[in-house]
């Protein structure tokens, strides 16, 4: 299949690339579990609560067994007492990790791609870089390209680009080695440059 550039001189211009790999179905249970696992794979386990033995509470019984006439029971951190200790406490030994095979997920955003072309979403050009660090540079290609909210896709992050792009608000420019399937999901555009597109390829064969 064939794409269109844009931002060229001469419009006819297109780019070949694979209709294996970019005019699959669409699988939503497959880029289910792509984000899923890319979502939980990038969670921290930073939280921590504390057991019925981490509480500093007496262990003493609060009152005596028998003749009060309350409910029996044996120390103030019991879990089911307000200030107690937690059931099922959360730890910092927590394993968030989902596995995936290497197959599936470059078969799930072989899919999302595929998505992004039949939405029109995905745009394909030759060269995105800019002369200087200028943000009002970058600002002014992207409009002229009419786009707003956009996710820059480049084979190589240089200085200058980095620099005049990274203070625009709804506007991300990554490498090709930093594409995951939340932002490619969540950006209303994808902008990509014809050498990122080949490498794209080249990673999902």
């Amino acid at each position: 299949m064939e794409l269109k550039l844009i931002g060229n001189k001469n419009q006819t211009d297109k780019i070949s690339v694979s209709d294996v790999l970019f005019n699959r179905d669409y699988n939503e249970a497959l880029v289910h579990q792509v984000v899923t696992s890319y979502l939980s794979n990038a969670r921290g386990a930073t939280r921590a609560q504390k057991g019925r033995s981490d509480v500093a509470k007496s262990t003493r019984k609060p009152w005596r067994q028998k003749g009060t006439g309350r409910a029996r029971v044996g120390m103030a951190s019991s879990p089911i007492w307000r200030g107690g200790g937690k059931i099922f406490p959360n730890s910092p030994d927590e394993n968030f990790k989902k596995k995936l095979n290497k197959k599936m997920y470059r078969a799930g955003i072989s899919v999302i791609f595929s998505q992004l072309i039949r939405d029109q979403r995905l745009l394909v050009t030759d060269n995105i870089n800019v002369d200087t660090h200028k943000t009002k540079e970058f600002l002014d290609k992207i409009k002229n390209l009419g786009l707003n909210e956009v996710m820059v896709i480049t084979h190589e992050l240089n200085d200058n680009l980095y620099l005049a792009s990274r203070n625009i608000p709804r506007v991300a420019v990554i490498e090709v080695k930093n594409v995951d399937p939340v932002n490619l999901l969540k950006f209303e555009k994808i902008l990509i440059t014809t050498e990122g597109l080949k490498k794209i390829e080249e990673s999902l064969v």
